[in-house]
């Protein structure tokens, strides 16, 4: 039995207690609604058509119903993450399976733009409770690190997945079924999570909590929303007075839920906790990772689409070709971590995913498909291997009664990261597309969609060279994301 030595007693302390059936159960039963919750992110792509057919939609109507789950989730996330660690994580995750089956069926049969958006926000509820728990149950249910990085790295790679596999599943039901299949679809797995949880998940909460500050969780709210949603807006319309001005207003808000945190006895967010350079550097270069991942998805899905003419179930099969890289490189990194030191392993992840950015970087518009697919599974083996390592430093350095607020950090770091992603990179793409159709009539100009609809011959050619060239300027910021978390990680080095 492996025992290690106290260091005054000279009596060997115990192994932590392993996993058994029972807790790898209870894992599995957990990872089901977190591939749901992170699916419908992206579930909705193929649905929109339909919906605008059967609701009719305005665009800003349309705008909403995509958005507003996004919205609701990453704004509640540093709530429910500290709600869980008082209540209970168990409890939490229950009642987040409820809201979220009962959106899911508020959101299948709407029939009305407002409901649906109503529902869609109800999800979004639901979802902030669950992410943050079933993170948070790992640091629960798994005490040997062998085990414990096992079971984050399948976590980061369930989530990771399951953003690319929503458009999939969406498209392949809408073959068959009406657009409210997309939601119901949500249903068993909740249900099972409800029958199962009370038997296999065990209740954690912090002993002595001290009073919740509702104030803060306002504050939280009001202002991660204005930032994301302005981030967004300014990636798509570009620098406009009224996304700035959201931006700021949000920062400002923030500035001060971080100064109210720093006076409370019992704060949502544990700043000392923040500070750490194994938490802090694990959040900032998850934040990088999924920055890169979401500004280059934008570009992928309309190169797969659009340029290269494929349809949109079968540019969503295509997309699922790097999902191979995260299968491989997620248990490749833990292995990796068991012999090497972490912070090596990280960056050495971090720096396979940039050469994949970099060969991204080469894609031209007759490229062929298996360069582009092969770069894309590189910088996903590389990206993913590392955020698992990044995900297991982080939990592994909070206090497991504080394993909620820990991980609803980290998970709004990623919300965080994805909306910065999409406006810093979308806007380098969108500007490198917009000087090379500098001739071109002004709706062809904004955006690739716009150019189809209007342009033809030669002309068309034109645009789909130029946002290509796009797309591997993106894809050069990105590397050098991936090349900043590379150095981070180094600094997160073992001592």
């Amino acid at each position: 039995m492996d025992t290690t030595l106290g260091p005054f007693t000279g009596r060997a302390d115990p192994a932590p207690p392993r996993a058994g059936r029972r807790e790898w159960t209870a894992f599995a039963v957990l990872m089901l609604p977190l591939l749901l919750v992170s699916m419908d992110v992206s579930v909705l792509y193929f649905a929109i058509p339909f919906i605008s057919q059967d609701l009719a939609p305005s665009s800003t109507g349309q705008l909403w119903i995509l958005d507003m789950y996004g919205f609701v989730l990453a704004g509640l996330l540093i709530t429910m993450g500290a709600l869980g660690d008082r209540v209970g994580r168990r409890r939490l995750v229950l009642a987040g399976a409820a809201v979220f089956g009962l959106g899911s069926v508020a959101a299948a049969y709407a029939d009305s733009v407002q409901l649906l958006i109503a529902a869609r926000a109800l999800l979004g509820v639901g979802g902030a409770a669950l992410m943050p728990s079933t993170l948070a149950l790992i640091r629960n249910l798994f005490h040997d690190e062998r085990q414990r990085a096992k079971a984050v790295t399948a976590w980061t790679g369930v989530m990771t997945v399951g953003i690319s596999f929503g458009p999939v599943v969406s498209g392949a039901l809408l073959e068959h079924f009406w657009w409210g299949s997309v939601f119901l679809i949500n249903l068993p797995a909740m249900l099972l999570l409800l029958v199962l949880a009370p038997f296999l998940l065990p209740e954690v909460k912090q002993p002595a909590p001290g009073r919740f500050d509702w104030p803060s969780a306002v504050l939280s709210l009001a202002g991660l929303l204005p930032v994301i949603q302005g981030v967004k807006e300014l990636a798509r319309d570009g620098l406009e007075l009224l996304p700035a001005v959201s931006v700021l207003g949000g920062l400002a808000l923030l500035y001060v839920f971080v100064r109210r945190q720093s006076r409370l006895a019992h704060p949502l967010v544990d700043l000392v906790l923040l500070r750490r350079r194994a938490f802090g550097g694990a959040v900032l270069a998850n934040l990088f990772a999924i920055g890169a991942t979401v500004g280059m998805a934008v570009f992928l899905t309309q190169y797969l689409q659009t340029v290269l003419a494929n349809s949109p179930l079968r540019a969503a099969m295509w997309s699922l070709v790097p999902a191979v890289g995260a299968f491989a490189g997620a248990p490749g990194g833990a292995a990796l971590a068991r012999r090497f030191d972490r912070g090596y392993v990280m960056a050495a992840g971090f720096a396979v995913s940039a050469c994949g950015f970099l060969a991204l970087s080469q894609v031209r518009t007759h490229t062929p498909l298996w360069f582009t697919l092969t770069a894309c599974a590189v910088y996903t083996c590389g990206l993913v291997a590392a955020m698992a390592l990044a995900n297991e430093l982080a939990l592994g350095a909070a206090p497991p009664e504080r394993a909620g607020s820990a991980a609803a950090v980290l998970e709004s770091g990623q919300e965080l990261g994805g909306a910065l992603g999409m406006a810093v990179l979308g806007s380098l793409g969108a500007a490198v597309y917009r000087h090379g159709m500098a001739h071109a009539p002004a709706s062809a100009r904004e955006t690739l969609g716009g150019a189809v609809a209007s342009l033809r011959g030669a002309d068309l050619t034109v645009a789909f060279a130029s946002f290509t060239r796009g797309l591997d300027a993106a894809a050069v910021g990105a590397a050098v994301l991936m090349a900043g978390a590379a150095v981070l990680s180094l600094r997160l080095r073992q001592k």
